[in-house]
């Protein structure tokens, strides 16, 4: 399957015409449909049917558009920092991390180490989940992780970040977000957001919180937590790295001792000193921002 040939069944699902669809390409319609014809042998299943009004997706040919669709994203998404990295570029560095928010200050490291190694192109990779395997299986060059999740993974190297407590999230006009402070007392007779994706720690206060007959609600990720919290349908706890600091909801330090330990993790053969130096940029950070709360 050729990429000219991805880019013909794209259409042709779009348009569901031959006549339009290879007009839109600039390409006669016998060599169109030709290509079709060929995609189809290949790979073995009827993509499209055929009838005097035009083509229709078949059901194979409906999941078969839909991955081409995702392929072709990646493909584009590839070339375009192929064509930054070769304009601008010496070396790159990925950095592997959950979400935007969980790295505050990757902006602020990306932008001086841009002036100290102008030629280190800093790429961002966002995975809500699995970021730790792809660092793991070479697909990025460094990790934001919790300390426990790397504890024994042999051939990395594990450099302290910063420590993250836990917050209880409520909406700004909640009684509660006057508060410098919560503790169980304080969420008697309130619904607390319970997720299943949560972190031990997190998980082990909110299992306390439950034994003591704190009522809860189930809610499937941080996302739709939040949504539920903006909707008044309860409060939440969340490690202060998922903070974004946009103002839109009260963040107030919950009362326990569970802490979130957050490393970076380097490839232990990687020892290039433009990776170092990125580690020890971000080490420095954290370290100056002591009243950033975290």
């Amino acid at each position: 399957m050729t990429t000219k040939q991805m880019e013909y069944c794209i259409e042709l699902a779009r348009t569901r015409n031959f006549s339009r669809a290879a007009e839109n390409l600039f390409v006669s319609q016998p060599t169109f449909s030709y290509q079709i014809r060929l995609l189809e042998e290949e790979v073995g299943f009827a993509i499209f049917e055929r009838s005097g009004k035009g083509a229709a997706l078949t059901p194979a040919g409906e999941q078969f558009v839909t991955a081409l669709t995702a392929i072709r994203q990646d493909i584009q998404r590839a070339v375009e920092q192929g064509q930054n990295f070769g304009q601008r570029y010496r070396d790159s560095i990925t950095v592997a991390m959950m979400v935007r928010q969980a790295l505050h200050f990757l902006p602020e490291a990306m932008e001086t180490f841009g002036r100290t190694h102008p030629q280190v192109q800093i790429v961002p990779q966002f995975r809500y989940e699995g970021s730790v395997e792809a660092f793991l299986r070479g697909e990025a060059n460094m990790v934001l992780a919790l300390a426990e999740q790397v504890r024994h993974v042999p051939g990395v190297d594990v450099h302290p970040l910063y420590d993250s407590r836990i917050y209880l999230i409520t909406r700004r006009d909640d009684p509660l977000a006057r508060q410098d402070r919560v503790g169980e007392g304080d969420l008697r007779g309130r619904t607390l957001m319970v997720g299943g994706g949560s972190p031990p720690a997190l998980r082990a206060v909110q299992n306390r919180l439950l034994a003591a007959g704190i009522a809860h609600f189930n809610s499937p990720d941080h996302d739709t937590t939040l949504t539920n919290v903006a909707a008044g349908r309860g409060v939440c706890l969340a490690p202060g790295f998922l903070n974004d600091h946009s103002g839109q909801f009260a963040w107030i330090p919950y009362d326990c001792a569970e802490r979130f330990s957050c490393v970076l993790c380097t490839h232990r053969e990687d020892q290039r000193p433009a990776v170092r130096d990125f580690v020890a940029l971000l080490q420095a950070l954290y370290r100056s921002a002591v009243a950033f709360p975290l």
